[in-house]
Parts: C-alpha cells; sequence; structure tokens
C-alpha cells in the first residue's frame, strides 16, 4: 500500500499518521499542501489533524482549496481511498467529498481525553478487522467536533450504514453521536478521534491499531 499524508500549515498529527501508515506496513509520501499533484501510484491519501491555517474562516475551510486539495478530489472521484482525522475530517465536510459539518463542540470547550468509541458499520475496509458494536478507547482533542447535519442526510448515512464510528458518551453533541463517517463508495472515512495516537502499546490504548492494519488486509485496488 502506497500512502500520501499531506501537511498543511498548522498540521500537528502528520508524523503520527506517517507512523501508523508505516508501521502497519504501506509506503509513505508526505506531500506539501502547495503542490499541485499526488505521487504517482498512491493508493490512500490521509489528510491529518491539527489546525489547517490556524482554523481561521471556518476549520478546514482554508485548507479544502489548497491546491493539493484539487488532487485529493480527483483521487477520491476515481475511487482512491482518502482517511480523513480530525481537521482531516473537516476538510472532508469542506470539500463535499462528505456530508455534513462540524461545529463547536456544545460546551464551548476544547476536548482533550480518551473516550469511548463504539464501532458502527463493519462494512469498509477501515473498519472490517472490528467486530460489530465493539468499544474502542480512542483519544479526541477537538474545539470544533459536533458533527451536524439535517435530517435528511441523517436518515440517508443511517439508512445506508455509513456511521463508522458513534461516541459512548458524546462529549461534543454530535447528532446521533456521530464520531466518523463513510463516503457512499465506503472508500473515504472522516472521523474525529485519532486512531493514530491510539496505536502504540505504550499509549494509553492500541485500539486504532486495527484500522491500520485492516486497510492493509482489504483495501481493494483502485
Amino acid at each position: 500500500m502506497r500512502a500520501a499524508v499531506i501537511v498543511f500549515p498548522g498540521s500537528n498529527c502528520d508524523r503520527d499518521l506517517a507512523v501508523a501508515f508505516k508501521a502497519a506496513g504501506a509506503e509513505v509520501t508526505m506531500v506539501w499542501h502547495k503542490d499541485t499533484t499526488l505521487p504517482d501510484g498512491i493508493d490512500i491519501v490521509g489528510l491529518p489533524g491539527g489546525f489547517s491555517f490556524g482554523d481561521y474562516l471556518r476549520c478546514g475551510a482554508i485548507a479544502a482549496n489548497s491546491p493539493i486539495c484539487r488532487s485529493v478530489i480527483a483521487h477520491a472521484e476515481r475511487g482512491g481511498y482518502v482517511l480523513g482525522i480530525c481537521n482531516g475530517f473537516q476538510i472532508l465536510t469542506e470539500t463535499g467529498l462528505l456530508p455534513g459539518t462540524l461545529l463547536r463542540n456544545v460546551q464551548l470547550k476544547f476536548i482533550s481525553k480518551t473516550i469511548g468509541l463504539q464501532i458502527g458499520s463493519t462494512d469498509s475496509a477501515f473498519t472490517a478487522d472490528y467486530c460489530a458494536d465493539q468499544i474502542l478507547q480512542i483519544p479526541v482533542a477537538h474545539h470544533d467536533g459536533n458533527y451536524t447535519a439535517d435530517a435528511q442526510v441523517m436518515a440517508r448515512l443511517l439508512g445506508d450504514d455509513r456511521i463508522a464510528f458513534t461516541y459512548v458518551d458524546n462529549p461534543n453533541g454530535s447528532d446521533g453521536s456521530v464520531a466518523g463517517i463513510l463516503s457512499q463508495n465506503r472508500r473515504i472515512l472522516g472521523m474525529m478521534p485519532h486512531p493514530e495516537r491510539a496505536f502504540d502499546p505504550q499509549h494509553h490504548s492500541a485500539d486504532g491499531q486495527r484500522l491500520f492494519a485492516s486497510l492493509m488486509s482489504q483495501m481493494a485496488p483502485v
């Protein structure tokens, strides 16, 4: 598997994501946001957590208009895999690759802690190695993680089995306790919790490790 991790000004989880991909066996290339094309032969693009462009305007809005995002969108539209974590999830909604938006947490406070995360859909390369309804311990670190979508979008996500993760104890007020969702073709995952921070036994939890292992074993060719 060949992975590209996009780096924006303000990204702070890009190296963590690259380490997790590499530990799972992937070949990783770091790609600067001003580049206009992805390297040849990329299987999956990782959009990391952080505070791209200082979270000015709206979280992820400026990053979504970076030159490289045109290539990320093209990669997704031809069936390529994309993983957006935290700020990466915000960028995916700003590009329109995933529906909904991420608003300010209902408590109006930054949340940084390990939370209970429940597996929703196992019908994706990202989650196939987990068990349905399995509870994971994964950290969150965000100020704008309140997933919000209208009733029609929420009904479609539920009906299509595209809610990948839900919070056990909804920490930010997300509609339906949504923590992560899949695209219609199930090859794009956006999630607020950080599996790359729950990857090594020396972390508080290694429950995120299986997501990257699942990708390695389950990804269909583009």
